[in-house]
């Protein structure tokens, strides 16, 4: 009973040691593999492949390996790395890099150096652990002193340092698992900037690089920099031709807003038109009213009763008598008249 309560008790105080690691990694960078003395404490047997596979062993997880030089560190590298830490459903996953004096003896200069790169790797979320300035060919006593279990690496073989694939012995031992993402590389990257070399020394000219810092000669900064005034006046001329065209736009609709508001109102059936029409016939009506119908019914005359006098709208304008003679001769000629009348 006791015994059973002691291994409970290291059971989970491992667990606790594991869990405390995994939350450290996902807070913090990843611990150098000289600083931590290897984090394993259990003794060391290999696990085969059948027992990785049905999950979690009882002591520990499973430890993976891999290395490279991972200059200008990128996604293509972090899709490898999590492709090795998903390998197996609990994993650790250990990373070697290699120094810079390795990686410039056998396959040539870096655009990072060494604590550049180990820096980059220990900012991976996949990584567990980084060894630094790891072999480039593995030995047992290598994989034995950090009790690895199996080595992720490309499945194509990698030939250097006098052999045609340094990873063939750990391929034949069945340690070996192939881990590539196809897409961007570091040869890639560097592709571009040869490529593109005018335009980033000129960018960093721009930027306050000087021409002894980029190694360009003199002739090539003063030709950069005449370029950099050409590519700005461009720009300019580039921002007023787009302005101008925003302002004939705008101009444009403006115009044609204004033309389709005064067709509306002063064009051939406008309204205006039609308010001048009914405005002037309003005038004319009320400077000539309708007359009286010139023929009308005619009614009986009863005897008892005169005619209704008819009067005309103008007055008769008459001329003033000449002479008091005329005047009574009109008058007499009007009182006869009335007795025909009567």
């Amino acid at each position: 009973m006791v015994g059973h309560q002691e291994c409970t008790m290291e059971e989970d105080s491992r667990d606790n040691r594991a869990l405390q690691l995994w939350r450290k990694t996902l807070t913090a960078p990843a611990p150098f593999a000289d600083e931590t003395n290897c984090q394993c404490q259990a003794p060391h047997e290999k696990l085969t492949i059948a027992q990785a596979r049905l999950g979690t062993p009882v002591d520990r997880p499973v430890r993976v390996y891999a290395d490279g030089i991972f200059d200008l560190f990128h996604s293509g590298h972090a899709r490898a790395l999590m492709q090795a830490k998903t390998l197996f459903p609990n994993s650790y996953l250990l990373v070697g890099v290699c120094s810079d004096d390795l990686t410039h003896k056998f396959k040539g200069f870096t655009v990072m150096n060494e604590a550049e790169r180990y820096e980059a790797l220990r900012h991976c979320r996949y990584v567990d652990e980084v060894i630094r300035n790891a072999p480039w060919t593995l030995t047992p006593e290598f994989l034995e002193k950090h009790k690895i279990d199996f080595v992720a690496h490309d499945d194509i073989p990698y030939s250097s340092a006098g052999s045609d694939d340094v990873y063939k012995h750990i391929k034949e031992a069945g340690e070996a698992f192939p881990c590539r993402t196809e897409g961007i590389s570091t040869s890639d990257i560097i592709t571009r900037i040869v490529r593109d070399y005018d335009v980033y020394a000129r960018r960093n000219l721009q930027r306050g690089y000087t021409a002894k810092e980029l190694n360009v000669s003199f002739i090539n900064e003063k030709r950069y920099r005449f370029q950099n005034q050409v590519d700005k006046m461009k720009e300019k001329v580039k921002n007023v031709e787009e302005r101008s065209k925003e302002f004939v736009n705008r101009w444009e609709e403006k115009s044609r807003e204004f033309i389709g508001n005064f067709l509306e109102l002063f064009g051939p059936d406008g309204a205006w038109k039609q308010m001048f029409q009914e405005r002037s016939s309003r005038m004319l009506q009320a400077l000539s009213p309708k007359q009286s119908p010139v023929s009308s019914p005619t009614r009986s005359r009863s005897p008892s009763r005169s005619p209704s006098p008819t009067f005309s709208w103008l007055p008769l304008k008459t001329s003033p008598p000449s002479s008091p003679k005329a005047a009574s001769a009109s008058i007499s000629s009007m009182s006869e008249g009335d007795e025909d009348e009567k």
